[in-house]
Formats: structure tokens, C-alpha cells, sequence
């Protein structure tokens, strides 16, 4: 199974590779902003799939590492210190805004983090002199490295697959660590898991930081990737989005993000066939989703896996069943005769 599983990872590795070269630069752009949406999903995931955390401002830490990246290189200051400088501002934000889900739960705490989606986008679309407002800001210049520009689409792709695959590492890692047994447990039972020794309050706090960390790395890349930021692409509907990606693949599911930000980038591309109607394609499918598969496409082999255990379980009681009455009939004349034997009556 293991061996399996490792052979159908490095076939994707090789596909992703490959596929680029064979790709127009619209596509590639398309799959570079799908693996972008990966990290920042990865990060909401871990929030919300591992620790049980209902979060909708993950777009406002998108937007707040975007903002930081282009801002630090108008300043001339390099991307590869203005990157980690957008992961760690995410991060402090990550950890104000868990202070709520201290308190609150489900859907107070979903409104909170709405609420604090909103005062980020509006500080965004205000504060023209740092922000350049609903203007935006222009012309954010992509990175360099070892003195090789990546202006280039499939070049700015590689290095988008590099940080995804590294990011992914990294939460892999997290997840079997014993920090990721804890966030389980948080989610699964909080009281359960204080009574254990963890510290529910300090785990809080690092899954919206760590998660809130993913998503400016992902901010700052996509600033570069465009070139262009403004203050809609980061409103509470794009937080929603992500939400959904999240739901849509699998929350707690390791690769939930993958498939989850290809049904949320590339399948309303594939789509666009249908002209104005794709919108509510794409809607209707994601609501017929939710009501057969509410918890992901990744709980499909699960769901299968499931039936499969039952009907055999169901099939073991009836062929017990069977046997128990079978011994059953041949042990009533048995019965009957020794009964006649012992009151002298012959057959």
C-alpha cells in the first residue's frame, strides 16, 4: 500500500514537471495560481480540517502578505526577505485572531474572523498612501535567484512547485509530530484533550498562526505572479472561497487542499464552455456535493471502504444466523428422542 501510495506521488511529481512545457502561458499561469491556492488552503486546513477552528479571514492574511511583498520591493528591498517578513506578520495576526476562538465557538467564531476579514480589506482599500487604495499597486516585480530572473511564466512556476512542495513538507511533518496529535485531539474533543495535559489555549493560538503564515506566503507569491494587487481580490468572499476549497476536498485530509483548489481554480476554467452559465454550474455542483459528500471528495474511498466493511459484517451476522438455526433444527429431534428414551416410551 505504502509502495503504491509512493508511486502515484512521484507520477505527479514527474506530471507536474512535464506538463508545463507542453502548456500555452495561460495554462501555465492557471497552474501556477492553483498551487498558490494550495498553500494557502494548506494553511486553512490545518486551522480548520486538523484543529477544529471555523475561520473565514484567511483571505485577509493572503492579502496581508501580498501587500507586505509588493510594498518591500517598491521600497528595493529584496522578495526573498519581504517573503518570510509577510509569514511573520501573518503569523502575529494569526495569534490576535485566535484570542476570539478562546471564547467563542462554531458560528460566533466564523463571524469573528469575518468581521476581522473585513476591517483588514477596508484598512486595504483606505490607506491610499500605503496601500495605493482601490488603485492598488502595479507593477510588482518578480524575483531573481542565484542572478536568474523569473520573469518568465514557467520559470516563476518552478519556483511557485518549489514552495508548495516545501510548504507541504513542512506540514506533513507538523502532522506527525505530536503537535499534530494535539490538534486532533482539540478538535475532536477540547475538554477531552485539556484533561490530557494539552494546553488547548496555546494550540488555539498556533493553528490560526501557523495557518495564517501559509497564507502570507501564498499572498506574496501570487503578488508577484500578477503583478498587480487591489483590494478586491482579498474581500470575505475570497475567504469564503477558500473555505470552500477546503470543504470541497477534504477537511483533515492531507490532500484535501490539492483537489479542493482544482475544483475552486482550474474547474471553473474548464467550464467556461458554457458561456454565462458556468457560474451556476459550478454552483450547483458544489451544493450537490455538499449534500451527498459533506465531508469531501477524499471521503469517497473512506465512504467505499465503509460499505464494504458493512456489507461484510452484515453478511458474517446472516451466515451466523443461518448456522445457529441450522444447529438448532438438528438439535430438536435429538431432543425429542431422548425425551421419549427416558420415560420408557420406544419409537
Amino acid at each position: 500500500m505504502k509502495l503504491r501510495t509512493t508511486l502515484i506521488g512521484l507520477f505527479c511529481l514527474l506530471a507536474l514537471l512535464i506538463v508545463p512545457f507542453y502548456l500555452k502561458t495561460y495554462g501555465v499561469h492557471l497552474l501556477t495560481t492553483w498551487l498558490i491556492y494550495i498553500i494557502a488552503t494548506m494553511g486553512l486546513n490545518l486551522t480548520t480540517g486538523y484543529a477544529g477552528q471555523k475561520s473565514l479571514g484567511q483571505a485577509a492574511f493572503f492579502g496581508i502578505g501580498a501587500y507586505t511583498v509588493a510594498i518591500f520591493l517598491k521600497l528595493g528591498i529584496s522578495f526573498w526577505i519581504g517573503l518570510p517578513a509577510g509569514a511573520l506578520i501573518c503569523f502575529s495576526a494569526g495569534v490576535i485572531l485566535g484570542f476570539p476562538a478562546l471564547r467563542v465557538q462554531t458560528i460566533y467564531l466564523a463571524f469573528a474572523t469575518l468581521g476581522f476579514n473585513t476591517a483588514v480589506w477596508l484598512v486595504m482599500r483606505n490607506e491610499e498612501w500605503l496601500t495605493g487604495g482601490t488603485f492598488g499597486m502595479n507593477n510588482v516585480a518578480r524575483p531573481s535567484i542565484f542572478g536568474m530572473s523569473l520573469d518568465n511564466n514557467r520559470d516563476f512556476y518552478f519556483l511557485a512547485l518549489s514552495a508548495t512542495l516545501l510548504m507541504a513538507l513542512l506540514l506533513k511533518g507538523l502532522i506527525n509530530s505530536p503537535w499534530g496529535k494535539s490538534f486532533t485531539a482539540l478538535r475532536d474533543n477540547p475538554i477531552r484533550a485539556e484533561s490530557l495535559g494539552i494546553n488547548t489555549r496555546s494550540y488555539t493560538l498556533m493553528s490560526f498562526a501557523i495557518g495564517a503564515a501559509y497564507a502570507g506566503i501564498a499572498g506574496g507569491l501570487y503578488a508577484c505572479l500578477v503583478q498587480f494587487i487591489d483590494p478586491s481580490l482579498f474581500t470575505v468572499g475570497a475567504s469564503i472561497m477558500m473555505y470552500l476549497m477546503v470543504v470541497v476536498g477534504g477537511p483533515g485530509y492531507f490532500l484535501g487542499p490539492v483537489l479542493g483548489s482544482a475544483v475552486g481554480i482550474v474547474l471553473p476554467e474548464w467550464l467556461r464552455f458554457a458561456q454565462a452559465w458556468y457560474l451556476l454550474i459550478f454552483g450547483v455542483a458544489v451544493i450537490l456535493l455538499m449534500i451527498w459528500l459533506p465531508d469531501g471528495l477524499l471521503s469517497i474511498p473512506e465512504r467505499i471502504r465503509s460499505r464494504k466493511m458493512a456489507r461484510q459484517a452484515s453478511e458474517a451476522r446472516s451466515t451466523r444466523a443461518r448456522q445457529t438455526s441450522l444447529l438448532m433444527e438438528q438439535a430438536t429431534p435429538l431432543k425429542a428422542t431422548q425425551s421419549r428414551g427416558s420415560t420408557g416410551v420406544s419409537p
